[in-house]
């Protein structure tokens, strides 16, 4: 009789066992009896304690997905979904992966019958991602290494309109552009605009805490203590019942294992509860001006920066100029299999309104096409030029203002959007 892991094992001892395999979860057939202490939430992922590394890390994409997945209610059972027959034969491995991962996100379908992830390419599902290499604490290198995200900014006066402008063109590692963001809004807050501008065309994103941290540094005091957001995961995840991410080991923000409990820390111990995982505003910075935003958009915006935007929503007047956002109301964190990074998409952001349906993505007030060939920045610019239209009231919301140069087409701008998962950092344990 073979021995059931559960999670009341020692976790050094999984550790030992599947080290080959990076923490692999491994278990019985169904037709095998079950030890009488068996968590009845384990008896639901049950996979062949024997195969090859390829079949182990088949069985652990699909396994990951029934617990940790947003949609994890759509899957079905392990022994129907059958990864080691459906993709074993398929090569390279990378492409059976991502096969099986595209067909995973494909279950769960809207009211209309489409499904959430509906692809935006052949095989290509719109969010969950699966890349090779392994990641610590939700670092990825598929966003840029850079001290700042910061492309252009400046403040000025047009009429009785004091005007500041930002563009950004990701959403990196808090720690790499911090000071960057804190001096530009300094500078910002010196001249207190009443407008501000948030260039986010080309930001597909990037980490949460980020985000929250742009976020914080455009709204007043008077929202301190105010829910910005909340990260919604799927109900095994909320109930602390999601048993496989003890096979995935905890690293704080400095990328660094922590004890829990006298052992340590694995992602099974994270709070994953809506109250644990509403964020607040909380104050950065001198800028309390602000009265109106402005967000110039495309089908590139997505990610974190659509999260900002819905975290403002609620409380200013808000205008998109530009096009319709991709539409990526989900985050991820990272979880490793093996010699892969597996981002499911995982959480629901909802504003303080619990509003999260721009699955197709947020519609803008001011419509403007096109690639432009002048600078960011330059008041002849096609989007800023709507844009600062719309604060002198020279054209209205709903108003097709301007067209630029080249046109892209949603779809195009879609599949131009490099991935980059909205990434989560700031875990806490219970």
């Amino acid at each position: 009789m073979q021995k059931i892991y559960t999670s009341r094992q020692p976790y050094h001892k999984i550790w030992s066992r599947h080290l080959l395999f990076f923490l692999l979860p491994v278990f019985l057939l169904a037709s095998c009896k079950k030890d009488k202490d068996t968590d009845p939430e384990e008896d639901k992922i049950i996979s062949p304690t024997t195969g090859t590394r390829t079949q182990f890390t088949l069985d652990s994409i699909f396994l990951y997905s029934s617990q940790v997945y947003l949609w994890q209610d759509a899957l079905p059972t392990y022994q129907d979904f059958d990864p080691r027959t459906r993709y074993g034969s398929i090569t390279p491995e990378l492409t059976a992966f991502k096969k099986e991962l595209f067909d995973i996100t494909q279950y769960k379908k809207n009211s209309s019958g489409i499904p959430f992830e509906n692809p935006i390419g052949v095989g290509v599902s719109k969010y969950s991602n699966i890349e090779k290499g392994t990641a610590q604490s939700g670092s990825t290198a598929a966003i840029a290494a850079t001290s700042s995200p910061i492309l252009y900014q400046k403040t000025w006066q047009e009429g009785n309109q004091s005007i500041g402008y930002i563009a950004l063109g990701s959403f990196p590692i808090l720690s790499s552009c911090q000071a960057a963001l804190d001096d530009s809004f300094a500078t910002m807050a010196a001249f207190a605009p009443t407008n501000l501008i948030i260039d986010l065309r080309s930001n597909g994103g990037g980490y949460v805490e980020t985000a929250k941290y742009l976020t914080d540094l455009i709204a007043p005091t008077s929202l301190n203590g105010k829910v910005m957001f909340t990260e919604q995961f799927n109900p095994i995840m909320r109930e602390g019942k999601a048993t496989i991410l003890t096979r995935q080991v905890f690293l704080n923000e400095q990328g660094k294992t922590v004890s829990y409990q006298g052992r340590v820390a694995t992602m099974a111990d994270v709070n994953f509860s809506e109250q644990g995982t509403t964020k607040v505003f909380e104050k950065k910075g001198k800028l309390e001006s602000v009265k109106n935003i402005y967000f110039i958009v495309t089908g590139r915006t997505a990610s974190a920066s659509e999260l900002v935007i819905s975290s403002l929503m609620p409380y200013f007047p808000v205008k998109l100029i530009g096009q319709k956002t991709y539409g990526k109301p989900v985050g991820f964190f990272a979880i490793n299999i093996d010699q892969y990074k597996l981002y499911l998409a995982s959480f629901l952001i909802r504003n303080a309104n619990g509003w999260s349906d721009y699955f197709n993505g947020i519609p803008v007030d001011v419509n403007v096409t096109g690639v432009p060939s002048l600078p960011l920045g330059d008041p002849n610019e096609p989007y800023l030029a709507a844009t600062l239209d719309l604060i002198s009231g020279k054209v209205k919301s709903s108003t097709s203002a301007r067209s630029a140069t080249t046109q892209l087409t949603q779809t195009e701008q879609q599949e131009a959007v490099p991935y980059v998962p909205m990434i989560k950092r700031d875990l806490k344990l219970k």
